[in-house]
């Protein structure tokens, strides 16, 4: 009587086991399954230094009122002035280096040129590199250092200016340091490894790695999601 109990709670342990995996496997396909519907029907939005992400629907009110970078006036690697009013109606990809850096930006510059070459030829596609040292990287600086590293005018815009304007464009606006809770001075040097990218309306609606060949090729997606959903 003892086995036959032995046997039948085993069987049924068995049973509820075989259940849980069932269950599990069919609950984490689900889960795939939105997360690629979700990335395919619209990117999220950014709006904080945690980079937590907003599903929002575009166009809706909640876009509108959503963050949005403002207005900037700085001098690209041609002298020429630029601000919002030059990505109007365009996708843009920003990040932040400095032409004497002897560490990371030659390949976060290497990875962007990647993304040039992706969209040399849509007008939609721009790209937005900052200088945080503005003060040595002058308009013929930039130039020497664009004409280096083969940047197309006008599609790739190398810019210097306001020191306190880029820094505070930086970090209160793009939230490109991963420092939450520090605050930092114009005095602590800006620097980071990360890419934004930004939608016709001034959204955030991505952050990768600029160092990282999988990131930078998921960007290259994500432009192309965001060119489908504008």
């Amino acid at each position: 009587m003892k086995k036959l109990y032995f046997l039948k709670t085993s069987s049924i342990s068995v049973f509820l086991l075989v259940c849980l995996i069932s269950c599990k496997r069919e609950i984490k396909k689900e889960n795939i399954k939105v997360e690629e519907t979700s990335r395919v029907e619209h990117l999220p939005y950014f709006g904080d230094k945690s980079f937590t992400p907003h599903w929002i629907t575009p166009g809706s009110d909640e876009e509108k009122r959503f963050h949005k970078i403002p207005d900037f006036k700085l001098t690209n690697q041609l002298g020429d002035t630029i601000t919002q009013k030059t990505f109007d109606e365009k996708i843009y990809i920003v990040d932040f280096f400095f032409t004497s850096c002897p560490g990371i930006c030659l390949k976060m510059t290497n990875n962007m040129s990647k993304v040039q070459d992706a969209f040399k030829d849509d007008s939609e596609v721009l790209i937005l590199s900052h200088s945080v040292t503005p003060s040595i990287d002058s308009v013929s600086v930039l130039k020497t250092y664009a004409d280096k590293y083969d940047v197309i005018d006008n599609k790739w815009h190398l810019v210097t200016g306001d020191k306190v304007e880029i820094y505070n464009l930086g970090r209160d606006h793009y939230f490109v340091e991963n420092d939450l809770g520090e605050l930092k001075s114009i005095d602590d040097f800006l620097h980071t490894e990360n890419f934004l990218l930004i939608d016709k309306n001034k959204h955030i609606r991505g952050i990768y790695n600029g160092l990282n060949r999988s990131s930078i090729a998921q960007l290259i997606t994500d432009v192309k999601a965001l060119k489908k959903e504008i």
